[in-house]
């Protein structure tokens, strides 16, 4: 069915745009309601909208294991920025590009990429910097930045954003359209709710983090490792045959913490990962079916040990879905391992998705008796992490082999610690979960007071 709009002249003028999109009947709707209300420009209650200084001193950035949490488009999801995975630049950068720095209480907003999340700057360390696809909202102080990042990840919000995206060899948004978005504006009581909302998923995304940090440190406990730190070693010595048994040569393999953590492990009960479960890989079916609507398509990128996140996300067709759900849909009870990209993260699913996985990814099905969330755990603690990283160091392109994630050691505590451990993360992943329950309120609040 053809979808068109009529529009009148008078429409064009000053909008810079003629092709038709931009005129889609669904933003024509958003105009409307949104000339209906008080509104005010992002502009108007901002003290400063600013991304970032000359692009050229990007020339300086180089990575460090710590430092400075430098934040890219990836690491701001729908309501908040993940700094689980965030990379890190030196003092001496930061001040190179002191123009992006980001503050507490700033509105981060994605301009290229995973284009439209927003977040709040919240609790947020002391220093901290970002790259040039992210706009950085400092609001006037008697303007909530809560009630700002709820209303452009609504659905009006979030419409605003995808009217005045570009394309050219990379979509993006512009500073100077982000600026004369329109913010409606309501009584303090009501944007209040909104902010009560926002903090609360804050307070429960923070519970979360506390109870699976909890679970971690039990769990290490329970096996003696909680004193455990890798060292580093200018020099060891390996015999020729352990090089012949695994069929590799790179010093990396053979640091001895690696070896320390092994001999710590087979000191307790323990099993090879692939005599606790089956393994099934999912599938690449080729990136022309990819699709903007329509049912997930999981990639390595999308996978966190808290669930699935959203950032960067393509779609299947129904047809597509259907066709390959037999074979590539994740069940309920069964873990989802990386194995490319970012290998060694691994996600319990509780509850049944409609959604396909990547081949990057693999279905983990337990065949033994073991607490499912617990093993997860083991593999995400430092136990799983450094065995990935020590079967995967040397690789310009990362890759964790089947094989040798079979071979992964996982150490077997009792049922009851399983079972207490079990319990903490089951409580993280609720935390979590009435957490986006909250974000989701405040979004629908500030939707109901549009529609109203």
């Amino acid at each position: 069915m053809i979808i068109y709009s009529i529009i009148q002249k008078s429409q064009l003028e000053g909008n810079h745009r003629l092709d038709a999109e931009y005129y889609q009947p669904e933003y024509l709707d958003l105009e409307e309601k949104l000339n209906s209300l008080e509104t005010k420009t992002i502009e108007e209650i901002s003290k400063s909208v600013i991304s970032f200084g000359a692009y050229s001193l990007t020339s300086y950035i180089e990575w460090q294991e710590s430092g400075i949490p430098y934040i890219n488009v990836g690491d701001i999801h729908d309501g908040y920025v993940d700094l689980d995975n965030v990379k890190y630049i030196s003092e001496k950068v930061d001040e190179i590009l002191k123009k992006s720095r980001v503050t507490e209480g700033q509105v981060l907003l994605t301009m290229a990429g995973t284009i439209g999340n927003a977040a709040v700057a919240h609790n947020f360390p002391k220093r901290a910097n970002a790259n040039q696809a992210i706009a950085k909202i400092t609001l006037l102080n008697n303007f909530s930045p809560y009630y700002l990042a709820a209303f452009l990840n609504s659905k009006y919000g979030f419409l605003q954003t995808q009217r005045e995206i570009v394309s050219s060899v990379q979509s993006n948004i512009f500073l100077g359209s982000i600026k004369k978005f329109k913010v409606p504006i309501f009584n303090l009581a009501e944007m209040n709710k909104v902010e009560s909302l926002y903090k609360g998923f804050f307070k429960k995304l923070e519970e979360s983090k506390s109870l699976y940090s909890q679970a971690e440190n039990l769990l290490l406990e329970e096996l003696g490792l909680k004193n455990f730190r890798p060292e580093d070693n200018l020099s060891y010595i390996v015999n020729l045959s352990d090089v012949e048994s695994v069929d590799r040569i790179d010093a990396e393999y053979f640091q001895p913490i690696y070896k320390n953590l092994e001999s710590r492990i087979k000191n307790l009960e323990y099993r090879k990962l692939g005599n606790i479960v089956s393994i099934q890989k999912g599938i690449e079916p080729g990136s022309e079916i990819y699709q903007d609507k329509g049912v997930p398509f999981v990639r390595v990128s999308n996978i966190s040990k808290f669930g699935i996140k959203d950032n960067n996300q393509q779609y299947l067709s129904q047809e597509n879905y259907n066709r390959f759900k037999d074979n590539f849909e994740p069940k309920a009870g069964e873990i989802l391992l990386t194995k490319d990209a970012t290998p060694g993260i691994a996600y319990f699913i509780d509850s049944q998705i409609e959604e396909i996985i990547s081949s990057g990814i693999l279905r983990l099905k337990t065949k033994i008796e073991i607490e499912s969330e617990y093993l997860t755990l083991v593999i995400n603690s430092i136990i799983g992490q450094m065995q990935a990283e020590r079967d995967t160091g040397g690789s310009v392109i990362i890759h964790w082999r089947p094989e040798q994630i079979k071979n992964v050691l996982i150490p077997i505590l009792p049922k009851p610690a399983q079972q207490k451990i079990a319990a903490l993360v089951q409580k993280s992943h609720a935390a979590r979960q009435k957490a986006k329950q909250l974000l989701e309120q405040a979004k629908q609040k500030v939707e109901g007071f549009i529609e109203k």
